[in-house]
């Protein structure tokens, strides 16, 4: 998809399209890690996609976001939500809407290298 018609979708469906782009990669990444059995592996899983989780891996990538991606993550962070997460604030709800909005984004248009790179920046452990 071109950037353009990227730009154009509602900033709530890039985060739809980018919360799966990062469940995917969580479940990856463990399964090539961990050597569990599957329910071991969601439990593992449900704590890395959770809102607040994506909350705290969006601070340690923001100083990396190019301004492109600034502005896809503030137009999500800031868009109007029908719903809202159970166990995060309102705030770190905000937060991972924007992180899963630029995740779809960089995913829709295929810049996969890029979407690597920030995936793989917010790992610390």
């Amino acid at each position: 998809m071109d950037k353009t018609k990227a730009n154009g979708l509602n900033s709530v469906v890039l985060a739809f399209v980018g919360d799966a782009v990062y469940s995917l990669f969580v479940r990856e990444r463990l399964t090539f890690l961990c050597d569990g059995k599957a329910g071991e592996l969601n439990k593992l899983a449900v704590k890395e996609v959770k809102a607040t989780a994506q909350a705290e891996f969006v601070q340690e990538i923001l100083p990396f976001l190019t301004e492109e991606e600034l502005a896809v993550f503030r137009r999500a962070r800031n868009a109007k939500k029908t719903t809202r997460a159970r166990s995060a604030s309102v705030a770190e709800y905000n937060l991972s809407t924007g992180f899963e909005a630029v995740l779809g984004y960089l995913y829709l248009t295929g810049e996969s290298e890029r979407l690597d790179y920030i995936l793989n920046k917010g790992i610390t452990k």
